[in-house]
């Protein structure tokens, strides 16, 4: 596939360490490269006044911007950069990722019994432009003991996720509904980012 401008579209660059987006992106045949990570530290935090979605949009976007940055100056082959952020919604408040086994045991607490939003945003840097899509899900967790979310802390799978779960591991068995998206509690919508890239002209597959 290639560009109007004739740029070549594959591969495109994943500004992400994450292994559940990377594996998601293979699901549905994205060709892709992990871009090296740059100079640029970007500070996950909500402004004063910032709307949550408003923050996961920032973050999403920032990414993608500090990626396309990071291929220009580096000198690398020019291609669409892709970056996403997902983050656990409870009232005003964005949970973020724990740091350290009492914030974990805090948030997944907070969360029991409840629940909660859960919204990713894709964005993708081409040329001059940024595109986006979000996703937002409503997930409910049964209520949980202290003695299972102490287990599950132990285990250590709460420490690289938002909201201090994972859908895909083991806490799958703490979540009774969910409406929504599964891959997109996950980490990556994969409808919405099929869509956005077809929308650049990429169509996975």
């Amino acid at each position: 596939m290639k560009a109007a401008s004739g740029t070549a579209l594959r591969p495109i660059y994943l500004a992400s360490r994450s292994p559940r987006r990377k594996d998601l992106l293979r699901q549905i045949g994205v060709d892709f490269i992990e871009l090296p990570e740059g100079s640029h530290a970007i500070l996950e935090r909500p402004r004063p006044h910032e709307s949550p979605r408003d923050y996961v949009r920032r973050i999403a976007q920032t990414k993608a911007a500090v990626g396309w940055h990071t291929m220009s100056t580096q000198g690398l082959p020019r291609h669409p950069v892709l970056a996403a952020d997902t983050e656990v919604i409870v009232g005003n408040d964005v949970l973020g990722k724990p740091a350290d086994a009492a914030h974990a045991t805090a948030m997944l607490t907070l969360l029991s019994g409840t629940t909660h939003e859960v919204v990713t945003v894709v964005a993708v840097r081409w040329n001059a432009r940024m595109h986006w899509v979000r996703s937002s899900s409503l997930v409910t967790l049964r209520g949980l003991s202290t003695q299972e979310i102490a287990r599950y802390v132990a285990g250590g799978e709460p420490f690289d996720k938002a909201g201090a779960y994972g859908i895909q591991g083991s806490a799958g068995a703490f979540i009774s509904h969910l409406s929504g998206s599964y891959t997109g509690v996950m980490g990556l919508p994969l409808y919405e980012t099929a869509g956005l890239l077809d929308r650049i002209g990429y169509h996975a597959g």
